[in-house]
């Protein structure tokens, strides 16, 4: 698996491809918050077919460009069920002057947690980890020991949990749950910042150290 990236928006937020070399380059697209020219430049540039799109949450920096990626790739979209009303109806959830509007989308899927996708030739399992937002999950791929974890752990930070939704004991009650079920080594592709590990986290995440 190849993963590519590109920071977008006016909050930095990390958009990611992962790519799978082995299936003439079948490949996910994680979290299109904005820009959707230059998410389009790195899709053509890494020479992926990108078959699905996966929301880990619906706040608008992650979700921004859903709509314009869907009509230039034709994917489908994967949105967490609590929260696939909001994609729906984007711009009416936006509560910072001078940010969008977006175009809204009514996604094809839902997911909730416990489920196995098979997708552009990935087994990926979708976990729970609300605190961040109410219907937050993250996206793991064990045979490739990476996860997606969206706004739920950084590089040497957490997710806020000021926003509507937001709790600081479930998110990391949430983060507790993945470094539980995946291994040590698993690299974490965040929603912001640079990418990390499950271990490196472990070890020296101030947030963590309780």
């Amino acid at each position: 698996m190849k993963v590519a990236y590109l920071t977008v928006g006016p909050v930095a937020e990390n958009t990611f491809l992962a790519i799978n070399e082995e299936a003439d380059n079948a490949a996910l697209l994680i979290d299109p918050g904005d820009e959707p020219d230059a998410i389009m430049q790195a899709i053509e540039g890494s020479n992926a077919d990108v078959k699905a799109i996966l929301l880990t949450h619906t706040h608008f920096d992650h979700v921004g460009a859903v709509a314009p990626m869907v009509e230039r790739t034709g994917a489908e979209v994967w949105v967490p069920k609590l929260e696939k009303h909001i994609l729906a109806d984007i711009n009416n959830f936006i509560r910072f002057p001078g940010v969008g509007p977006f175009e809204s989308y009514d996604a094809e899927h839902e997911v909730e947690g416990g489920e196995r996708l098979e997708l552009a030739g990935f087994e990926i399992d979708v976990h729970f980890t609300p605190g961040h937002s109410v219907g937050h999950v993250s996206y793991a791929i064990p045979e490739h020991s990476a996860l997606f974890s969206g706004d739920v752990l950084f590089q040497g930070s957490i997710g806020r949990t000021d926003l509507p939704g937001g709790d600081t004991q479930t998110l990391l009650d949430s983060i507790t749950t993945l470094m539980e079920s995946l291994a040590p080594e698993t690299a974490v592709f965040p929603g912001h910042m640079g990418v990390t590990t499950l271990d490196a986290e472990a070890k020296s995440n101030p947030f963590l150290a309780r």
